[in-house]
């Protein structure tokens, strides 16, 4: 795990999707009564699990969209006691897992003094709730940004010319293109981007290590009914 903040820390791993790598990554918030909320969370390997455990006690765990589930079964036997939450539209997705509820737009009693958080909404396909960590000034998100490079795998670069998205951190096209309510949409990241974030984590791909809203105002200006990147 690599740590990010005082507060935050991170772990990665090999995933393919459809055959392509795209690599995928979990975050870990030590909350202020110092249990720990995870995001997105790995493969609990008996590794990984020393190293969150040598942080203090898994309480939350939080599936930020209904693509990142696949670990969601395997984390919970490892952290029986762990409260799960879910987003919109994985309940009916995962049957076989007990919720204790579903995410809003208003953060949990349980981590609102660390994090806030917003459903980005609009797309008929799927909605992710992302989630601002003030202290930090980090945003933590899944597949609402990826980010793929020259550091990418060969597939991964090709995939990402493909898709417009080489070197841009962005929104994956075939998800934007499924955002047809744009109250919604524009809703959703006016209240993303009235956060005063300066770094974001994601899912896949490089972090945006500085600068992260101004690139979000340029990136996400097709949200919000302005001229942006193509």
């Amino acid at each position: 795990m690599r740590k990010w903040s005082d507060q935050i820390w991170i772990a990665e791993a090999p995933l393919r999707f459809y055959g392509v790598p795209f690599g995928t990554r979990m975050t870990v918030v030590r909350l202020a009564h110092g249990g720990l909320l995870v995001h997105s969370p790995l493969d609990p390997a008996p590794p990984l699990r020393a190293e969150i455990d040598a942080l203090g006690a898994v309480r939350y765990v939080v599936s930020p969209n209904k693509l990142h589930h696949l670990f969601l079964g395997g984390f919970l036997q490892a952290y029986p006691s762990a409260r799960l939450f879910a987003p919109p539209g994985l309940p009916s997705k995962r049957r076989d897992l007990r919720f204790e509820s579903v995410l809003g737009d208003a953060a949990d009693p349980a981590w609102a003094a660390d994090l806030d958080q917003a459903i980005v909404r609009g797309s008929r396909v799927m909605e992710e709730v992302v989630f601002f960590h003030a202290a930090s000034r980090t945003l933590i998100v899944a597949d609402l940004c990826e980010h793929f490079g020259p550091w990418s795998p060969r597939l991964t670069r090709l995939v990402a010319r493909v898709g417009n998205m080489y070197a841009k951190p962005r929104m994956p096209p075939d998800w934007q293109l499924s955002f047809r309510n744009r109250e919604a949409t524009r809703a959703s990241f006016q209240r993303i981007l009235s956060w005063d974030f300066d770094r974001v984590i994601l899912a896949h791909g490089a972090l945006l290590e500085r600068d992260a809203r101004e690139i979000f105002r340029r990136a996400y200006a097709w949200a919000l009914g302005k001229r942006g990147e193509t």
